[in-house]
């Protein structure tokens, strides 16, 4: 699992910051969080989970790149909005894959 930087946090996760985080990584039950993360596979841009699936055996190899967090799936909408938001504001369109090459270098 690895983690976006700088992270995208809904206003209510905000306030729960650390716990989400170390629930998260420490593997743990957060209900009522969820992580949003790039597509696995399609033509969409984001994947929102709750956090809790992510402690489903399938999930458990999987390396995730969490790009934000919230809590309540309507906050997840608007952080994923806010990403796809920044996305086109720095690329002038809709490839995750070129803002996360700029970030990586």
């Amino acid at each position: 699992m690895r983690w976006y930087k700088p992270l995208y946090m809904g206003e209510t996760a905000s306030k729960k910051r650390f716990r989400l985080i170390q629930g998260i990584r420490k593997r743990k039950l957060c209900p009522g969080a969820y992580v949003i993360t790039p597509a696995s596979g399609g033509n969409n841009i984001l994947d929102i989970y709750p956090a809790p699936e992510l402690l489903l055996p399938y999930y458990r190899d999987k390396d995730f790149l969490i790009m934000g967090i919230a809590y309540g799936y309507n906050e997840a909408a608007q952080v994923a909005a806010r990403i796809v938001e920044d996305l086109y504001q720095k690329t002038g369109g809709f490839d995750l894959k070129e803002l996360l090459e700029d970030q990586a270098e």
